[in-house]
């Protein structure tokens, strides 16, 4: 018997032929299942780098927050998550830009108290719309602002401040890091909580507001922990009380303005990942749940201790309601005290 003949059938008259070829029928099917296995793979997330924008200069919170996260992220999803700095317009360049990427998961943006609930309301027209233009996936961090004074001023304690503040309306200068800060924005509400008296004085910058502060320039500010705690601990500055729910680990003795009868009261600087509006579910989802795997592993927990950040991790539905909570305390805060960008 001949094996190399080929098949033959019947065709429609019932006339015998020459069929295709058996190995024909083979590499078809060898086709369609590559065709297949390629269509799965380009569906498997994520199959390249991801861009995480983080819309501010290098150092600070922001930077620690996300470098920490993205490090342990990269490699639970065997993918870099790449961080790029992008500062400009109180971080509303990046905003932008990531607002009109591609909605694949690829681009992502670290979220902030400032760009999520302080812009929409500061500027006239803004680039961007960050309840439609995004999809929130975690909240990753919590900052705790501190409000401290020159440790020559008059006031031991949190309420002898409150009580010099009003008596004596010009004695209270307190700087910030410039119109919109987060210290800036801390200390209106303070005084819009309180009713207190003290006039702003805005800075470029953290660093040059702390140099006129310990120099007696300024009287009061309120910044995020790590850049005061070393003049804390020195004498230098006087630390009142922390504008977060907690008390905060590196200062114990230091009560929350909430504690001290202002119910309710909350000021930290926050961080969360936003992603462009329409990236599909499943990939947000897988996003949350790998930030907060990052956010139990030790090197993020030690390093968020080292700087006093608060990790967080949460659903995209409860820190999508945690904006809205956010958007609505800073509102009346930025319409009420006047707050226009630099």
């Amino acid at each position: 018997m001949n094996y190399a003949q080929p098949c033959l059938e019947r065709d429609a008259t019932g006339r015998r032929g020459h069929s295709r070829p058996l190995g024909g029928f083979l590499l078809l099917a060898l086709i369609l299942v590559l065709a297949q296995s390629a269509a799965w793979a380009a569906d498997v997330y994520p199959s390249r780098p991801i861009r995480l924008v983080v819309p501010f200069a290098p150092g600070g919170s922001s930077e620690i927050v996300a470098r920490s996260v993205a490090a342990e992220m990269s490699k639970s999803l065997r993918q870099q998550v790449v961080v790029e700095n992008k500062p400009g317009g109180a971080g509303n360049v990046a905003m932008s830009e990531v607002a009109r990427a591609a909605p694949d998961g690829y681009t992502l943006v670290l979220g902030h108290v400032g760009t999520l609930a302080v812009n929409p309301y500061m500027f006239e027209r803004l680039p961007y719309d960050p309840n439609r233009d995004f999809i929130p996936v975690t909240l990753l961090a919590r900052v705790p602002n501190i409000y401290v004074v020159n440790a020559a001023v008059a006031a031991r304690d949190f309420k002898e401040f409150l009580t010099l503040a009003q008596s004596k309306p010009a004695a209270i200068n307190y700087g910030s890091a410039g119109n919109g800060s987060a210290g800036h924005l801390a200390f209106e509400y303070l005084k819009m909580v309180t009713g207190i008296h003290a006039v702003h004085i805005p800075y470029r910058g953290t660093g040059p507001l702390i140099t006129d502060l310990l120099a007696g320039q300024t009287q009061a500010s309120c910044v995020g922990v790590p850049p005061l705690l070393t003049h804390i601990r020195s004498g230098k500055l006087r630390a009142l009380a922390v504008g977060s729910v907690q008390r905060v680990p590196a200062l114990p003795d230091v009560p929350t303005v909430a504690e001290l009868g202002y119910k309710g009261f909350e000021t930290s600087q926050w961080y969360g990942i936003m992603a462009p509006a329409g990236t599909p579910p499943a990939i947000v989802n897988q996003l949350a749940a790998e930030a907060q795997k990052a956010l139990r592993s030790s090197a993020v927990t030690e390093r968020f201790a080292n700087d006093s950040a608060i990790g967080v991790g949460s659903t995209p539905e409860s820190f999508g309601e945690f904006i809205k909570v956010e958007q609505a305390r800073w509102q009346p805060v930025i319409v009420r005290a006047g707050i226009k960008p630099d």
